[in-house]
């Protein structure tokens, strides 16, 4: 039912007052010991790949603004309803004149839980909606964690807190106009027809 699910979405995004805020929303995970990449070796020889003991990992949420390229993200220990709705009401904070702030994510249940339809009701500025279920392709900030993956995949570290340094360094040194390049919101059917964004410089 994917194409009256994107048509869903695609009236509830035109039914927003006017100066509502459209943030994709997603989550991804970080772990200290590095991801396996394919490189070039001298034959012969092998490639020594630093794992520093037990593995940690912790959850970043985060949310790309489809209009201005602005990206906010949380550190959590767990993606869990709680951490959703702390993030969002970070989003609220972000947007203090906005209207509405409406949050286009995936299916997943933390997205869709009591604890979470509670925090929705007694904060009616933001609103949760959702894409066609197993379209992962679909949300933009999907590449903005393949670009951080790839990133931290060449920075080996030896503690997890080393490593959320590293989430921070790289949010730090990107413009909005490339976290919007990487995301190439004109692709994502979760916009309606019609937008599009030129940009080409990516993260």
């Amino acid at each position: 039912n994917r194409d009256q699910v994107l048509a869903d979405l695609h009236q509830q995004l035109e039914d927003l007052p006017d100066g509502a805020v459209v943030l994709a929303e997603d989550e991804t995970h970080v772990n200290l010991l590095p991801w396996v990449r394919a490189t070039w070796i001298a034959h012969g020889c092998r490639q020594q790949v630093m794992t520093p003991g037990t593995n940690r990992r912790r959850t970043i949420f985060g949310a790309v603004d489809l209009r201005t390229g602005r990206f906010l993200y949380q550190v959590t220990r767990k993606a869990v309803s709680a951490s959703f709705t702390a993030f969002c009401g970070q989003l609220l904070a972000a947007y203090p004149a906005a209207p509405v702030v409406a949050v286009v994510c995936d299916n997943v249940i933390i997205h869709r839980s009591k604890i979470v339809q509670r925090w929705l009701a007694a904060h009616p500025r933001m609103r949760v909606l959702h894409g066609a279920r197993y379209s992962p392709h679909d949300n933009p900030v999907e590449r903005i964690w393949a670009a951080l993956k790839a990133w931290l995949a060449n920075t080996p570290t030896l503690t997890i807190q080393g490593r959320v340094r590293q989430v921070h360094a790289f949010f730090r040194a990107r413009s909005p106009a490339q976290m919007l390049a990487t995301a190439a919101p004109h692709s994502s059917p979760w916009l309606p027809t019609g937008y599009e964004q030129n940009f080409r410089q990516a993260a």
